[in-house]
């Protein structure tokens, strides 16, 4: 009980960090501002309370200049969760990008894949995503490590029920 109360809590926390994010002008400048920093600083522990944030289409002040739109809430998560843990583009997105061509100058590589995980539906990618981090991203520790991973994930699971 006691732990599904901090980890609903780290939710609130994280969701007032994502709004504070969202108000940034620039996609670019994500990952410069302090609230973004924090949700960065959380670590691993924060990637499965960012993907409840992944389907969220309540639209930012954030203009994307690789997209040229704005980005909603749901993309600034998959942007700081990629952050955290780069994420492998190919598995989740079904593109390969061999060129390694993305927006130019844009230290969010996820952006560039917008278009695709749009098309699939951010559902579709959220459930993609958990499934790699509730599988090969806990293989892929040993020892402590991985038992604090799989707690995680554990919890996410809990909430989500």
């Amino acid at each position: 009980m006691n732990l599904n109360l901090s980890f609903s809590q780290t939710q609130a926390e994280i969701d007032s960090l994502l709004n504070e994010v969202s108000k940034t002008r620039n996609s670019k400048q994500i990952i410069k501002k302090t609230s973004a920093k924090k949700i960065i600083a959380f670590g691993e522990s924060s990637l499965p309370i960012l993907t409840i944030f992944f389907s969220d289409s309540t639209q930012t002040n954030i203009k994307s200049e690789c997209q040229k739109r704005n980005i909603t809430k749901g993309e600034l998560a998959i942007i700081i969760a990629d952050h955290i843990d780069r994420m492998p583009y190919a598995l989740l997105t079904g593109v390969q990008n061999c060129l390694l061509k993305f927006c130019e100058n844009n230290p969010n590589l996820i952006e560039y894949y917008f278009p695709w995980i749009n098309g699939d539906g951010f559902s579709k990618f959220k459930d993609k995503y958990v499934n790699w981090l509730s599988k090969d991203w806990i293989k892929e520790v040993k020892g402590k490590a991985r038992r604090k991973r799989k707690q995680i994930i554990k919890q996410w699971k809990d909430t989500q029920k």
